[in-house]
Parts: C-alpha cells; sequence; structure tokens
C-alpha cells in the first residue's frame, strides 16, 4: 500500500470506537478510493454492493429502466450475502433498505458490521426516491446501533458534498469520518513507481506526472520495460489503448450532465491562465444566471478546475488544473489513431513548450514542498499566476508563479524545466532585474520582491546566477 498511511489510521480510529460510524469517501475517479476501503477492510464486509454506472457513454444520457437495473443489481448484492432467494426484486429503494435491514439483523452477532456501498451517488438516479430512502436506513437503523460501521464511496464529489456532507435535512452532521482522497503527490509517485520495479529517475516520474497527474490507476498502467514516451503511446494512443475512452468516463461517472460541463473544461484548455466566468459564459454560450455557477462549483468541488485570483487583481478566474484532462485536449484528442505520435513528436520544440507549462502546473500541485524548500512552510500565503498586459512604451510580462506573502515579502518565480542546469545570461538577468522592479512600483514598496529559480536540475553558476535569492530543484519537489 503506498501512502494512505494517515488515511488507515483515521479509519483504524473511527472503526474502533464503541459506536455507530458513518463514513464517506469521495475523490476523483481512478484516485484509489475502492482499493483503500478493500485494503483496510480485507474485503470482509457483512454487506457489499457497487452500484451500476447510470450513464450510457455512446448515447450520453441516462440509460432506460436504470432505476429498476439499479434495483435487481442491488437485489443480487442481497443475495450474495444470504438473502433468501425467495424474496423478491424490490420495487422501490425503501423496500429494498428494509431488506437489507433484514438480512443485517439475521446475520449480527454483536461484532462489527461492515457495510460498504460503492459509487453511492450512481443509485441516485432521476425519480428514484433514493436519497429519503437511504437517509431513513441511516438515520433509523446504521446510527442507532453501536457496531454498525457504514461505508460509503463515490467518485460524484459534488454529490457527496452537497447531498450528505453539506445536507440541511435529515443527514445533517450524520457523517462521522469525511474521507477525501487526494492524488498521490511526486513522492508517493516515486514510492509507487520503485516498489513496482520500474527504471524512472526523478526527471522521468516528472514527465509522467504530467500528463497522468497523481492518480494510481493511470500510473499502474505504465509498463516496466518502455520508455515514458512510448508508455505515452501505449496507454493513450491507437484504437486499444486503454486511456482512449477515459475523458468521456472521467465525465460520465461524476456528473449527470456531462456535456456542459466537458464544455466548460474544452474551453478554459483554450488558455492557460484560465477565464472569468463571464468569460466562460460569454465564451460558451450559457446564460447569467446561477446554472453556470453551479457547474463551476461541480468542477471545483471534483478537483478539475481551480479558482483564483491573479495577484493585484479581483476578479477570480478559473483554471482547467487536472494533469490528464489538460493533456488530453492538448495532445491527445485529434491524435488518438496515431500509435506513435508521442514518440515522435517528443524531442519537438512544441513538446518542449508542453514541458514548460506542465511542469509550471505540477509545481502548482506541490506549493506545500515548495514553500518549505523556502522555508515559509508556516507563512499564510496566496499563490497565482500573473499576467500584466503591455503598452505602447512597456513591455508586458507574464510571471510563472507569484506566491504573496503574509510577512511582507512577495516570491516572484520562474519556472523552467530543463535537463541539465539553467543557465542565466546576460539578457535573461536585466529581464528579471526588470520584473522585480516593474513589481515594485506596481505594488508601491509595500513588499520586497524575492526572485526564484524553480527548476529541474538546478542553476548554473556564473556571474548572473546570483539574479535568483533562492533556487528551488526538482527533488525538493520530492519532499
Amino acid at each position: 500500500m503506498i501512502g494512505r498511511k494517515r488515511e488507515f489510521e483515521l479509519l483504524q480510529e473511527a472503526t474502533e470506537k464503541p459506536r455507530a460510524q458513518f463514513i464517506t469517501i469521495y475523490g476523483r475517479r481512478r484516485v484509489g478510493k475502492t482499493f483503500l476501503v478493500n485494503e483496510f477492510f480485507q474485503n470482509q464486509y457483512t454487506f457489499k454492493h457497487t452500484a451500476v454506472s447510470p450513464f450510457d457513454d455512446k448515447k450520453k444520457k441516462y440509460k432506460r429502466n436504470i432505476m429498476r437495473l439499479q434495483l435487481q443489481e442491488f437485489h443480487f448484492s442481497l443475495r450474495n450475502y444470504g438473502l433468501s432467494p425467495e424474496e423478491p426484486v424490490p420495487t422501490n429503494w425503501s423496500a429494498a433498505f428494509h431488506l437489507l435491514q433484514s438480512l443485517l439483523e439475521s446475520k449480527d452477532n454483536g461484532n462489527s458490521q461492515v457495510i460498504f456501498i460503492d459509487e453511492l451517488p450512481w443509485l441516485d438516479t432521476p425519480r428514484s426516491n433514493f436519497l429519503s430512502a437511504f437517509e431513513h436506513f441511516a438515520n433509523d437503523w446504521v446510527l442507532a446501533r453501536k457496531n454498525a460501521r457504514l461505508v460509503v464511496c463515490g467518485s460524484a464529489t459534488s454529490w457527496i458534498l452537497d447531498k450528505l456532507l453539506n445536507n440541511r435535512g435529515g443527514l445533517y452532521g450524520r457523517v462521522t469520518l469525511p474521507m477525501y482522497i487526494e492524488p498521490f503527490t511526486l513522492k508517493e509517485c516515486r514510492e509507487f513507481f520503485r516498489e513496482g520495479g520500474y527504471a524512472m529517475d526523478e526527471y522521468d516520474i516528472v514527465q509522467a506526472y504530467m500528463a497522468f497527474g497523481g492518480i494510481p490507476y493511470y500510473l499502474d498502467l505504465f509498463s516496466r520495460g518502455l520508455s515514458v514516451p512510448q508508455n505515452f503511446d501505449a496507454i493513450l494512443y491507437g484504437r486499444k489503448a486503454p486511456l482512449r475512452d477515459e475523458f468521456d468516463k472521467l465525465f460520465s461517472s461524476q456528473f449527470a450532465n456531462p456535456d456542459e460541463l466537458q464544455k466548460i473544461v474544452t474551453i478554459l484548455a483554450g488558455k492557460r491562465t484560465g477565464y472569468t466566468r463571464e468569460e466562460i459564459a460569454s465564451k460558451g454560450g450559457f446564460t447569467s444566471g446561477g446554472g453556470l455557477t453551479r457547474l463551476l462549483k461541480a468542477l471545483t468541488n471534483s478537483a478539475l478546475i481551480t479558482p483564483y485570483v491573479p495577484f493585484g487583481e479581483e476578479l477570480t478566474k478559473y483554471r482547467l488544473t487536472d494533469p490528464f484532462c489538460v493533456f488530453f485536449l492538448k495532445h491527445v484528442k485529434d491524435n488518438q489513431n496515431a500509435t506513435t505520435y508521442w514518440q515522435s513528436f517528443y524531442n519537438s520544440p512544441a513538446a518542449s513548450s508542453w514541458a514548460g507549462h506542465a511542469f509550471e502546473d505540477v509545481c502548482f500541485a506541490h506549493i506545500r514542498q515548495i514553500k518549505r524548500a523556502l522555508g515559509i512552510g508556516d507563512v499564510t500565503t496566496r499563490e497565482s499566476s500573473w499576467i500584466v498586459p503591455g503598452t505602447e512604451n512597456v513591455r508586458g510580462m507574464q510571471i510563472d508563479l507569484v506566491i504573496d506573502r503574509d510577512d511582507r515579502k512577495v516570491c516572484l518565480c520562474e519556472i523552467k524545466f530543463r535537463q541539465g542546469p539553467f543557465a542565466v545570461d546576460h539578457n535573461y538577468a536585466i529581464k528579471i532585474q526588470d520584473r522585480i522592479n516593474r513589481t515594485m512600483e506596481i505594488t508601491k514598496h509595500k513588499k520586497p520582491v524575492i526572485s526564484v529559480l524553480i527548476t529541474t536540475y538546478g542553476i548554473h553558476h556564473n556571474e548572473y546566477a546570483g539574479k535568483f535569492q533562492k533556487v528551488v530543484t526538482m527533488d525538493e519537489l520530492f519532499e
């Protein structure tokens, strides 16, 4: 088991308590939620059920008779755990949970009873009244029994937050342990690849993270005998690529309206620094009502996009920050049938440009490690990219990462992805000093400015290297 040490500790603490537990585990598709639960409980359940995906990927709508199908599968799981075959398939969720309740009571010997329902949000299909039946089961039966351990999982993060964790009705405050499962960090990715016997150094692992993020399922598709470019081709390109349809499934597994959300993500993929809500509405033809707000909230809750306020500005922008979505829309969607696409593209200038931008996203995902390397791990900060438009007389400037610190400092971070140490020449030194001067002018000298270089293999020490007051290397991102 790579990582997840803290999650194991929390589960252990919860299950040892002498009272009922309602544990909710949520996070992005393929992040390892089910694997975590199965590993912790060693597949020893009093009852387990996995919902059926309600969405037809080909027709891009709900499957026909989906409620009946869900109830049939639930009934099948009940039979697997001891329900009499003579019991008919329930016709509604209230009857289904009464059957589950009866089954659990018949098996109760005083020991802990673990009830695991995987992909719980999929059961809440239109006009099914699932939530009210589940609410009654959780309140009336589970939480009234000291030995009950109800564990639910879901990839539909927004549903979990709205219907369970932020519920203002009968489930208000009922979840005893909410647990969000994050993607692996670079350090955990390194542990994963080393445990699997892969011949990959930190530079390779960073490249893997650029395209697949810290998603264990995606990383597990890597083959030990292939290089990183070869693995990209094998996993993403060609008719038999295992992740060929993953982009569509990512949305259909998490959202009831995947088309609208894919549209927003595709818009955001067109600009690295993202767009404001109004710009998204204009580009996507969305109305200015609350519908777009709900869509953006759903994508934010699912960690596919990130809202931020650019340094020195007031309006919130939204960036596409899920590595897989970014890579798929930029480099896979229109090239899927080219089976060796990435190998032929890998050393091109366009690939170098992609790597530079993708490494910036890796750095944003590892802000905690960067702050620790800078010695400001406990300082409250705000992070963003920053673009200052040019004028007729003054050239514009773009800062990869600004760390605005509450200890009266601003870090201007240049992020460079290189195969060796980064060398600062005369012209670049002038550029760095100009950015420092202009930042201080714009901020009216309210905060001193520190220039920082974040790069793979450090800096080449020459007469201009001192222009950077701090240097953070790739190795420090793995701490």
